[in-house]
């Protein structure tokens, strides 16, 4: 398959991108929420009913894994990636080592992980992936970001992004503005403006295909801490008007992290601005935790009850599927859940 056809598939209409490429670290959280040991049978075990459930044919085109699970076999016969491919969606993998503190700016943080990444890249497609993602963190302060953060974490996914088509695989572009903060949404706008130009500016450099990649960013949002709130017709239209002027026409899809949104809030912004998305991009979701925190307290409840984890997470695919398309409603959201 061409890079750009891959693109299509992991972000066509209706379906998204699953982000299940916690580290280890990341998973012990989630799972001490949940009173569940962090083992690897577990984490398998969480991961595997995900990944067999009913909603990935339908509405998932792609999951994003961690290095541990795109190596894993399931108790179920077929690799983790074999089990993915078989339910239609394209197996991907995060190849960044990690946020560090930014030499120059401490409290900013750069993303590390180039070195060596030829290799490994060489590896995963060996294993079975076809796309790969890497995310670059911005933070919102009186002085942050930092035009050192902005330029270096764009230097960075470009490197990425060219190694990555460089071995056959799509890159998920990531630069994720975080909503920590007390700023309101036009910094917000302002901030993410000044990220994606940098970031397109070193991708052209870089000579990266640009039909050959997916943009997933975070959408226009006041701060968690802002005096502000917005309504999802302002945060829709504000994140659709700065993705117009920043994004090139050439970007086949652009799939959304939640990013410290709840479930369904993601799920109601998404379908906002899906309603009124009169461009070329393919806009869908990325979703960790806005796929996942239904399914994560259901296997806390009992985690040999793969019917219950499958039918919390089946709902939410559902959803997000909807919004996707610009379908969803909270009538539609309460039936289901019924």
């Amino acid at each position: 398959m061409k890079l750009e056809e891959i693109a299509k598939k992991m972000c066509a209409k209706g379906k998204g991108i699953l982000a299940a490429d916690e580290s280890t670290g990341t998973i012990a959280k989630r799972f001490k929420s949940i009173n569940v040991e962090n083992t690897e049978k577990n984490r398998l075990l969480f991961r595997q009913t995900l990944f067999s459930s009913e909603a990935m044919k339908k509405y998932i085109g792609g999951v994003i894994l961690f290095d541990e699970t795109i190596k894993q076999k399931t108790t179920l016969g077929p690799s983790i990636p074999e089990l993915i491919s078989n339910n239609n969606a394209i197996p991907g993998i995060k190849v960044d080592k990690g946020a560090k503190p930014l030499a120059g700016s401490p409290e900013e943080t750069v993303t590390e992980g180039l070195d060596g990444l030829r290799e490994r890249l060489k590896e995963y497609y060996d294993l079975g992936a076809r796309f790969t993602k890497w995310r670059a963190v911005y933070k919102i302060g009186s002085s942050f970001p930092s035009i050192q953060s902005i330029k270096s974490n764009a230097h960075a996914l470009a490197r990425y992004a060219s190694l990555v088509q460089e071995a056959k695989m799509v890159p998920i572009v990531e630069p994720e503005v975080l909503m920590d903060g007390s700023h309101d949404i036009d910094k917000c706008y302002q901030v993410t403006t000044d990220v994606l130009n940098e970031v397109y500016n070193e991708l052209e450099i870089h000579k990266v295909d640009l039909k050959g990649t997916v943009l997933k960013p975070n959408m226009i949002i006041p701060g968690s801490n802002s005096a502000q709130k917005s309504s999802c017709e302002e945060i829709a239209k504000k994140t659709l008007d700065c993705l117009k002027k920043n994004v090139p026409g050439e970007v086949t899809g652009i799939a959304f992290l939640s990013g410290g949104q709840s479930e369904i809030e993601s799920s109601k912004n998404l379908n906002e601005i899906n309603k009124i998305n009169n461009t070329n991009f393919l806009i869908t979701f990325s979703y960790g935790r806005g796929l996942q925190a239904s399914a994560l307290k259901e296997f806390g409840k009992d985690q040999k009850n793969q019917d219950n984890v499958q039918k919390a997470f089946d709902h939410r695919a559902k959803m997000n599927g909807l919004s996707s398309r610009g379908e969803w409603s909270e009538i539609l959201e309460k039936e289901v859940a019924a």
